[in-house]
């Protein structure tokens, strides 16, 4: 019984750090251990999910999508990581990710988050505040990625597909325990980092560095590790990302009025 209480103790510090440890500008809080998660072949036709999403989802409209699968390789020291990004069953999340590595905003950021004690966690980056090495450390984990045209901040919406949905769910926590989601958090799953807000997650992701079944459902996971995951397992704070590119489905992601 001891173990038992002390394993749910240690999920429930770890939750809390997650939900505490923002990872956008709405949420400015601790930057302590927190997350807040590619590629088989993608030729794949887009078999939209996202052509049956509404608009009048909060948050959602004129956000990109991917319609079906891409596949983006990040390379850290040399060392490629290929993440198959599902835009599937997570299309907002996936279409918002793959906007931003076309962009070129993830070239040149920093892992500002390693967490592998008392037991592995997760590899976090992606807070554009970390190109400038100026920026302390302690800042980190607070940006967001500014839209150049309009000068402000891109949110998008938590999207958590349940099992047997045709469907994601959108902009709140879902109960995982009562029913298993589409995107487990499994180890060498990639997923957006958030702060309190369901619908604050930007540009921050995260590896999974072990299963992690506890944040399912909480945070949306939008792609997997396929290849490198011993590189991911090699990440230390303050390693960048030298670059990220999408090398398949490219043509999958739509952008409104464009």
């Amino acid at each position: 019984m001891r173990l038992k209480i002390s394993q749910f103790l240690l999920s429930l510090a770890i939750i809390s750090a997650l939900m505490l440890g923002g990872c956008s500008t709405q949420q400015v809080t601790s930057n302590t251990s927190s997350p807040s998660s590619t590629a088989t072949q993608t030729t794949t036709e887009a078999t939209s999910v996202s052509q049956t999403i509404s608009d009048s989802v909060p948050g959602i409209a004129g956000l990109p999508r991917l319609e079906g699968k891409a596949t983006v390789v990040i390379t850290v020291k040399g060392s490629p990581i290929t993440i198959e990004v599902d835009g599937t069953d997570a299309p907002i999340t996936a279409g918002n990710f793959v906007d931003l590595v076309q962009k070129g905003v993830y070239d040149g950021l920093a892992f500002h988050r390693v967490v592998r004690e008392p037991q592995p966690f997760v590899v976090q980056g992606g807070d554009p505040q970390s190109k400038d090495p100026k920026v302390p450390i302690d800042r980190l984990g607070t940006g967001s990625y500014i839209d150049p045209k309009t000068g402000n901040a891109r949110y998008i919406p938590l999207e958590v597909k349940p099992k047997g949905s045709d469907t994601p769910i959108y902009n709140k926590p879902f109960d995982a325990t009562a029913q298993p989601v589409v995107l487990p958090h499994k180890q060498g799953a990639v997923a957006m980092a958030r702060s309190q807000s369901p619908d604050s997650a930007s540009a921050q992701f995260y590896f999974a560095l072990a299963d992690l079944a506890f944040l399912d459902g909480n945070y949306a996971v939008f792609g997997n590790v396929t290849q490198g995951f011993d590189v991911v397992n090699k990440i230390q704070q303050g390693d960048r990302i030298e670059s990220a590119k999408v090398t398949q489905g490219a043509e999958n992601l739509k952008t409104p009025g464009q």
